[in-house]
């Protein structure tokens, strides 16, 4: 009984260090600005380690329950370790069923460009430049990413997409409301990873407005479906739903 009672205490103990070790990447990399690269090797060990103390927690509990103890300790120590182990295999799965790209556009085309937030990219992995080679991934896996056609005046749906960046919550970079041009930049609340976007408003026919979407990661290859579902939501919001 004395060694069962250890052993979910030794648990519980591995489970909080796996925990901290998963949690605390993001932090470093957002806010002591320690390369993602340099904790890769921290946020899966410490992934397979909560995935291992989870299942050991499960032993506990079974052990202390043979020997009519509490199972508190061994419960807690399940759901330190299980719910950030069930956070990242959310992850691996989520870019599992999506492409590896991180530039979606609307119009693949004629995609939107970047302007006033090419300096902030400067020394970004990512160029601002469209890649090419994504079209064809982009138009299998996100076909209704398409442009926006909209009956109402070109400054109306110019207004519509300012008050959209700002309900999406996207710090605005730059507005040019004679270019029909707006970009703005999204953070990421874990890492700090930041991806640009650009709307363009342009006047169609009969007083109709074309709005077209582009947002791209600054670094990464994929993007785990972020700036397909950022210009959904834009898309959205725009048009009023």
């Amino acid at each position: 009984m004395k060694r069962a009672g250890k052993f979910t205490r030794i648990i519980l103990v591995a489970a909080i260090v796996a925990a901290l070790v998963i949690l605390l990447c993001g932090p470093l990399v957002r806010f002591a600005g320690i390369p993602f690269r340099s904790v890769m090797a921290p946020l899966q060990f410490g992934t397979v380690a909560a995935g291992v103390i989870a299942l050991l927690a499960i032993v506990a509990i079974i052990i202390d329950r043979r020997a009519r103890r509490g199972t508190g300790l061994a419960l807690l120590a399940l759901l330190i370790a299980g719910a950030p182990f069930l956070f990242m295999m959310s992850i691996v799965r989520t870019g599992a069923n999506v492409p590896p790209i991180h530039d979606i556009t609307t119009d693949t085309q004629d995609p939107p460009q970047f302007v006033e937030i090419l300096p902030l990219r400067a020394d970004a992995p990512n160029k601002a430049e469209y890649e090419t080679a994504f079209t064809a991934q982009q138009l299998e896996a996100y076909p209704d990413i398409e442009p926006l056609r909209l009956q109402r005046a070109p400054e109306a749906a110019y207004s519509d997409a300012m008050a959209a960046v700002e309900d999406e919550g996207l710090d605005l970079v730059a507005s040019d409301p004679v270019a029909g041009r707006i970009e703005a930049t999204a953070t990421t609340a874990w890492f700090g990873f930041k991806d640009d976007v650009v709307i363009r408003v342009r006047p169609g026919d009969d007083g109709s407005s074309l709005v077209d979407v582009r947002s791209k990661s600054r670094m990464g290859m994929s993007d785990l479906g972020a700036n397909a579902a950022r210009i959904r939501n834009l898309l959205a919001e725009i048009r009023g739903d």
